[in-house]
């Protein structure tokens, strides 16, 4: 018998080249067993040729979780610019440098006033990148049409906050990027 996908001669009922199943036509008789081999001899496993593994969609199966991770990412982001804002406003405060020397000479007690402008600055910037990773996220899990490039662009954007951030953009990247991506988020995809 022969593998209709390669032309390899078969012996079973899958190919060993390929793995395609073969279907014996009608009346096919296999060729009897080999005679059994003396006591103690210990015969080696035949090569069993597997049926293929099925194709699970790398999309579908990652999407839920990356939308999940994409909203856990921003609650992060939220926490620690607000821990980082409160840190900058407490050192703002008049006289917090005279602390770290006795005799005043701390060489940065000018800075103390700039410590309240830049918490604003760095708590604006937490709003919009939480903000973005909070909407990455929605998009993914609702399956929007365009959430996809909204995660890629977000993944990019992401790989620069070490660690999470690297780790979630990789992820990111690495289920959303390859071309076949594309055509399974179209499936998925709510165009309405």
């Amino acid at each position: 018998m022969t593998c209709p996908s390669c032309s390899a001669p078969v012996e079973g009922q899958f190919c060993s080249r390929c793995g395609a199943r073969v279907q014996p036509p009608v009346g096919y008789q296999y060729e009897p067993a080999a005679p059994q081999p003396a006591a103690g001899y210990v015969q080696p496993a035949p090569p069993y040729a597997y049926a293929p593994v099925p194709y699970v969609p790398r999309v579908h199966s990652h999407l839920k979780t990356l939308g999940i991770l994409w909203c856990v990412y921003g609650g992060y982001r939220v926490l620690t610019g607000i821990a980082a804002s409160l840190f900058l406003l407490g050192m703002s405060r008049n006289h917090f440098f005279d602390q770290f020397s006795t005799d005043g000479s701390f060489p940065f007690p000018f800075m103390a006033p700039m410590m309240g402008s830049l918490a604003l600055v760095v708590l604006v910037l937490v709003i919009f990148s939480a903000s973005l990773a909070f909407f990455t996220g929605f998009s993914l899990l609702q399956r929007k049409s365009w959430g996809r490039t909204l995660a890629i662009v977000a993944g990019v954007l992401s790989l620069i906050k070490i660690p999470f951030g690297t780790g979630l953009g990789i992820y990111t990247l690495w289920v959303l990027i390859p071309g076949q991506s594309r055509a399974e988020y179209e499936v998925l995809a709510d165009h309405s």
